[in-house]
């Protein structure tokens, strides 16, 4: 049962949906975009493929702003998102309003490329190599230039149509 009212009822999801939500998928946030153009959404269909150069890959929905972004500047930045970061989560996803704009009240530094969120201190920032039509979205492909590892202790992952935490409250 979920608590979005514009959820379709069991009987009517597709099963292949059905399926996709029963796998666990990390919370990622992208951003791209500069100044007045920056913009950013929240991604679980994500995979990061080590090599010489390492990628990163994701879908996008080549509707929303942050395709257009990451389509006209060439560059994004994925940040990997923790449990106290789940209204940021739901902030990018459409989920929870944004009064003032998506990045309003966030400490974020430009970077060329794209917006970088402070408050996130595990990030990858990607050129875009290229995409491809795959389903309703855009499998974007990105060469990571540079990566910020910090402490992701309590990681943030999407299950069954909810952001859920991966360990317990107050586990070790």
């Amino acid at each position: 049962m979920t608590d979005d009212p514009f959820s379709p009822p069991p009987e009517l999801r597709r099963p292949e949906r059905r399926l996709r939500g029963r796998m666990v998928a990390p919370v990622t946030l992208w951003t791209a975009g500069q100044e007045e153009a920056r913009t950013g959404l929240t991604v679980s269909s994500i995979l990061v493929a080590e090599g010489d150069p390492s990628s990163v890959l994701g879908l996008v929905n080549d509707m929303s702003g942050l395709w257009d972004a990451v389509h006209a500047t060439g560059a994004f930045v994925v940040h990997v998102l923790e449990r106290r970061h789940r209204a940021l989560a739901e902030r990018f996803a459409g989920a929870r309003p944004s009064p003032g704009g998506l990045f309003h009240g966030l400490d974020v530094a430009a970077s060329r490329w794209g917006p970088c969120l402070a408050d996130v201190g595990t990030r990858a920032c990607c050129g875009l190599v290229g995409a491809t039509e795959v389903g309703y979205q855009q499998l974007v492909r990105g060469v990571i230039e540079r990566v910020e590892i910090g402490a992701v202790e309590d990681p943030l992952g999407f299950f069954r149509g909810r952001y859920r935490a991966l360990a317990p409250r107050g586990a070790p």
